[in-house]
Order: C-alpha cells, then sequence, then structure tokens
C-alpha cells in the first residue's frame, strides 16, 4: 500500500518509478536475509573435489599426506599402500569400482602403537601410517620399517575414524563459515568468532553422519550462554545440520598451555618408565590418543593385567538428536581431536581416615580456555593400594558444550593369564560367562557383599573380584551405570592392544559404544580376556547440585576455577 500511495503522491515518471521499486525491493531483500555464502561452492570445496577427482583416477585411489619438508614421507607411503594386503580397501567387491581412501598421519611409531611381540619396530625403526576409507568408514593402520622398506603390520578397525590432519580441520571451518544456515542461526557477527571443536569427531542421528557413518566433525561457535554446533559433514563437503545447547554464562579462561611439550614427549610420550613401589611394579607410558596407559602389572609377584587404558571419551548432548563429540587424549603431539597432556603424570599418596592406605599416578589433560564453554577438562589416575586393591578412574572436570552432558569413558582393560575365567553374581549366584557379551549395571542389581560384580578365575591364583561402582568410592561418585564388555584377547588381530583411533560414536544411548565391535560370539572360556567398562556420567548445573561442571568467578579481582568433579570406575579386590 505504502507503494501504490508513493506512486500516486508523487511527480516521478513512469521509468522513474520502476528504478525506485527495483531500488527498494533490492534494499528490502539485502536487509531482511544475511548473504547467500553458499550460493557459489567457496574454493576450498572446489579445491578439495578437484583432489577427489584427481585421486579417485589414480591406478591407487588415495590422497596422499604431502610434506614437502619430508621428502621420505612419499617413500614411507608408497611401501604402505603398495602392498598386496591393502588392494581390499581400494577395490570393493565384485565389480573393483574404485573406493575413496586418505592418509591422515604418516609418523614415528611411539612405544604404545607397537603390538606386543614386534621387535622389529623397536628403537625407533617403524613408521606408524594412518589411512581412512571413506566407503566402508574403516580405519587401516600400518607399521612401516625404515631399515627393512616393507609394510611389517597392518591392522584394521571397523567403524573408527582417525584423528584429522590439519587441512580437513580447516575444511571443516570453511565449510561452516560458508553455510546460509549457519549464517542464519548465529545472525550478525557470525564469522568473527573462532570456531571451537573443530577436528572432534561428531555425529547427528538421522543424517548420513549416523545413517551412512560419514566422516563429520563440528565446529562450535559460541553466543553468549549458547553454543551453536555446526555439523560438517567432510565425506559430503556440506553441513548436515545446526543445534544450539545451553553452556551457562561465559565466565573468562583461567588456564594456560604449559611450555613443557617437549619434555613431555621426550620423557613419557617415548619410553616406557618402570615403577617398584609398595608391593607393585608395572611400566607406565603416555599414549598417542588412548592416555596414560599402565602395562604388566603385578602385586607381589602375581601379575594381574597385561595393561589397561582409556581409550575414548564419548560425550552426547541430545537423547533425541543424538549429537555430541567422540573425543581422545593423550600426547601434546599434532592431534587435533584429543584434549592434551599439558603436565607430566604425577604420583599421590592415597590418605584415608589419617592412614596412608596406597598411592596413586594420575594424569591431567585440558583445552587452553577451559573452564570457558566447549573447553574440557579431564582427568585419569590408577590407585594401588597396600592390600592389594587397584582401581583405574576416569573423571571430567567440566565444563564441556552444554548443561545436560551425557559423558562415557572407555577404558580397556586387558587381564594376565591364558587360563581366565569371567563370572557374574546375578540371581543370587555367580554365573560363568561362556562366551563373548556384555551387560548393564542397572539400580535393581543384587550384588554379593562388598558390592562384588564380577569375578576374575584364574588358574593357580587367587580370585579377583570387580566391585561395582554405586556411589561408594571415594571420591563422592554418583554410581556409574556402567556397560561392560568381555571379549577374547587376540594379539594376532591387535584389538586394541596398540594405540587405537577413535573406535566408537558418540551418542549411542545403548550398548553400542565400540567395544561391541570386538565381540564375535567366541568362547571366553579358560582363554585370555579384555575386559571393557564403559561408565555412563551425566553432567549438572543446577545450583547447588553441580556435577561435571566447571565455573570461572572472580577472586580478589582475578577469575580462578570453581569445579564439581565426576569420577568413575570399577574396583579390583584379590579375596
Amino acid at each position: 500500500m505504502k507503494v501504490i500511495n508513493f506512486y500516486k503522491n508523487s511527480k516521478l515518471n513512469y521509468k522513474s518509478y520502476f528504478i525506485r521499486l527495483i531500488s527498494l525491493v533490492i534494499i528490502l531483500v539485502h536487509c531482511s536475509t544475511p548473504p547467500l555464502a553458499n550460493s557459489e561452492e567457496p574454493n576450498l570445496i572446489i579445491k578439495r573435489k578437484s583432489v577427489i577427482e584427481e585421486a579417485l583416477n589414480k591406478t591407487i585411489p588415495v590422497i596422499e599426506l604431502m610434506d614437502s619438508s619430508k621428502s621420505e614421507i612419499a617413500e614411507w607411503q608408497e611401501i604402505f599402500l603398495n602392498d598386496a594386503r591393502m588392494k581390499e580397501y581400494f577395490f570393493a567387491y565384485p565389480n573393483d569400482q574404485k573406493m575413496l581412501n586418505e592418509i591422515f598421519s604418516v609418523s614415528l611409531a611411539r612405544t604404545s602403537d607397537i603390538p606386543s611381540g614386534l621387535t622389529q619396530c623397536a628403537n625407533g625403526n617403524c613408521i606408524r601410517i594412518e589411512m581412512y576409507n571413506y566407503a566402508r568408514n574403516i580405519s587401516i593402520i600400518g607399521l612401516v620399517s625404515k631399515s627393512e622398506k616393507k609394510l611389517l603390520h597392518l591392522a584394521s578397525y571397523k567403524e573408527t575414524q582417525p584423528d584429522l590432519p590439519p587441512h580437513l580441520v580447516q575444511l571443516a571451518n570453511y565449510i561452516a563459515r560458508h553455510d546460509t544456515s549457519v549464517i542464519h542461526a548465529y545472525g550478525e557477527n557470525y564469522n568473527t568468532q573462532e570456531p571451537l571443536m573443530s577436528g572432534t569427531k561428531t555425529a547427528l542421528n538421522r543424517t548420513k553422519c549416523q545413517r551412512s557413518k560419514h566422516l563429520c566433525v563440528s565446529p562450535t561457535f559460541i553466543k553468549g550462554s549458547k553454543a551453536l554446533w555446526v555439523i560438517v559433514d567432510l565425506t559430503d563437503l556440506n553441513v548436515a545440520g545446526v543445534r544450539w545447547t545451553d553452556v551457562g554464562e561465559t565466565g573468562m579462561a583461567v588456564t594456560q598451555r604449559s611450555a613443557q611439550n617437549d619434555k613431555i614427549m621426550e620423557c613419557f610420550c617415548d619410553k616406557l618408565t618402570s615403577v617398584d613401589k609398595e608391593g607393585w611394579k608395572f611400566t607406565y607410558s603416555m599414549t598417542r590418543s588412548d592416555g596414560l596407559m599402565i602395562s604388566d602389572i603385578s602385586y607381589k609377584g602375581v601379575k594381574y593385567f597385561n595393561q589397561v587404558k582409556l581409550v575414548d571419551w564419548h560425550v552426547s548432548y541430545s537423547k533425541v538428536e543424538g549429537f555430541g563429540y567422540s573425543d581422545a587424549i593423550g600426547c601434546p603431539e599434532f592431534s587435533t581431536a584429543a584434549v592434551l597432556a599439558i603436565e607430566p603424570p604425577y604420583f599421590e599418596a592415597i590418605v584415608q581416615n589419617n592412614d596412608t592406605t596406597g598411592f596413586l599416578i594420575g594424569q591431567s589433560y585440558y583445552s587452553e580456555g577451559w573452564p570457558t564453554p566447549c573447553n574440557y577438562n579431564y582427568h585419569q589416575y590408577f590407585e594401588f593400594y597396600k592390600d592389594g586393591r587397584f582401581r583405574p578412574v576416569m573423571g571430567s572436570i567440566g565444563r564441556g558444550c552444554g548443561n545436560n552432558g551425557m559423558y562415557r569413558p572407555v577404558t580397556r582393560i586387558s587381564i594376565a593369564g591364558t587360563n581366565t575365567n569371567l563370572l557374574e553374581y546375578k540371581n543370587g549366584s555367580w554365573n560363568k560367562w561362556t562366551k563373548e557379551k556384555w551387560a548393564l549395571q542397572s539400580e535393581s542389581d543384587i550384588y554379593d557383599k562388598d558390592h562384588q560384580w564380577f569375578k576374575i578365575e584364574r588358574s593357580g591364583e587367587t580370585p579377583i573380584a570387580i566391585l561395582a561402582n554405586t556411589g561408594q568410592m571415594r571420591d563422592q561418585g554418583r554410581g556409574d551405570h556402567a556397560y561392560v564388555y568381555a571379549t577374547k584377547r587376540h594379539l594376532d588381530l591387535d584389538e586394541g592392544e596398540s594405540d587405537l583411533p577413535t573406535i566408537g560414536p558418540c551418542c549411542n544411548q545403548d550398548y553400542h559404544q565400540g567395544p561391541e565391535k570386538f565381540i564375535n560370539d567366541e568362547s571366553i572360556e579358560n582363554s585370555e580376556i579384555v575386559f571393557w567398562y564403559v561408565a555412563q556420567i551425566e553432567n549438572d548445573d543446577t545450583k547447588g547440585k553441580e556435577y561435571c561442571w566447571a565455573e570461572s568467578i572472580l577472586k580478589n579481582g582475578v577469575y580462578v576455577p570453581v569445579i564439581y568433579p565426576c569420577y568413575s570406575g570399577p574396583m579390583f579386590k584379590p579375596l
């Protein structure tokens, strides 16, 4: 109506009116909607599609990792890719159509990367190569001998994804910044903020990230007390969806990354350290992405465990839509997905009722911006008691990327002994697990005395009880509601003996947390057993009930952290 009145009352001629009208429409459109930033493909997406096309036109369909500063990288990749065992990842059965692969990393193999018995890789003689198969969502990891110039060891992991190389993180940020849905959702100044968690793997139910197992990450933008998650599909090169979470008042970061990276890498990531203390003997080493790993654990001359380590952190922020992060912790090296160690491991006495009952070895990991939103602080430690009890402990110090997070740390415990049986206390009696399986801790479970849930029996050795965590441990946790899994140990298959990529999706609400990949209905009677433990811990920012949460407050004029940690983990007790 205003336009008609304008026309009637003006003395402009007909041609001038239409010029003004067109100008008005342009102004209205420009002011009412953001520019369609993805109406033309950004240069990085065009470049990426060209790289993919080039790879698929090659005899071996692989996007290789390029590093002009290290000419030997090309040689190591050539040895890896030309091994006869690799063919199954290049061509799909039965028509031999090409499948897209990409080398994600080429690096010196560390102690934790080398499977037991592979002596040829001692003294830095092997190169670790990680490749991802986009078609089948498989991680392929190989160890190449520098001296023998051949592929010594090859392992593949279904439905797993290695940590992203920097160029894919850059691509994910580019796609997020240029997508119309992001611009519409965030509003003004969407492109002035640097996204967080850009290289951390994620999922989103009812999208190809979940249905087709695509490679997805989630650059996250903070706006006030909310976080905008941008689920970027790096397989299809688009945004699968955007979601908001509440993160509380932002506060200020109070951490500062310590300049100890070189020391940690040299002293704890590249070698095993032996410990002989209070009847306990073990070795420890910081891994690439499986946290602090302890090995060959014995008490008073009796070996308990081959290896114990924290494989993954799965963090979900929606029970309905299923989005979150699949995270890792590890050495302060070039791992974009890991929350990194910034201090060396430490030892501490365990004091209860004014009595020293044992000791622990611990390790902290946190993001540089903690405790502001979408920055994480994880803590793990291993408790060794004078009476032979042992407990692996996993904790989150908050704050994370939402106030409704479910944390699921995945712990792998390789039990020593070739003639081992696992029994579960159920319906008032002990029942042997004869085959690989899983179980879920329930509030209605009835345990044997002292919270005994499982029992490990080994030929000629004292039985070891596994005590369920219902909140009775010394860390004031609220109980674990844990999934547990028992699988047969296969050294020849390397089902987690060496450093594992992220093995599970972030956001499944059932037993599909990663360890089920190694369940094949095999007998575990009188055999070697791996016990997997996945606690489920829900955070809370309710005043007076905070849990898995952290804030920064002003004290004496400066910001200091206030923490409400949540710890989890079972107790192993010799009977």
